[in-house]
């Protein structure tokens, strides 16, 4: 039976080279000389990653958000993957640390969001939950490919890709 997951993954391989051009960038610059910005990837787990930007003062950490933001664009990272509604917290000293979460696998929510869609459009596919991913499965590739278009459409704020497509 015609099959695919959608999913939420970034590259993390142009993510990692964003990081390291905005840190290249950032150590060239006049306004950021003698200061301790930088961008930094840490790793939670397989699946949990974080970007953690530190700066000197609120006005720096902008700065560097909105220059790492810019190089992700370059390197075609969609920065909906990127939760940015995090509040810049004090450390020691003036230092300053945005922590900032990297959506990585459909939650619970998500999934039932997207199979509401999929039964609300009557289309002949039916959707399962299965780790991190949502199996849509159907008897017509057509209906696979309309499925594919209602998601994207639907659910406009998810960076959706959709891999494992089977005939």
């Amino acid at each position: 039976m015609p099959s695919f997951d959608a999913v939420i993954e970034p590259n993390l391989v142009e993510l990692r080279n964003a990081v390291d051009q905005a840190n290249k960038e950032i150590g060239t610059r006049f306004d950021f000389k003698g200061s301790s910005a930088e961008v930094e990837v840490t790793e939670k787990s397989s699946k949990d990653r974080e970007l953690v930007l530190y700066a000197d003062s609120d006005f720096q950490i902008e700065q560097v958000r909105d220059l790492l933001l810019g190089r992700l664009s370059k390197r075609s990272v969609d920065i909906r993957f990127l939760d940015l509604s995090g509040k810049p917290q004090k450390m020691g000293g003036d230092r300053m640390k945005l922590v900032v979460p990297v959506k990585s696998g459909v939650d619970s929510e998500n999934a039932k969001k997207m199979q509401a869609a999929l039964k609300a459009s009557k289309l002949k596919v039916q959707g399962a939950f299965q780790g991190d991913a949502l199996r849509v499965t159907g008897a017509k590739r057509d209906d696979l490919q309309a499925a594919m278009a209602l998601l994207k459409k639907e659910l406009a704020d998810l960076p959706l890709s959709f891999d494992n497509f089977r005939a």
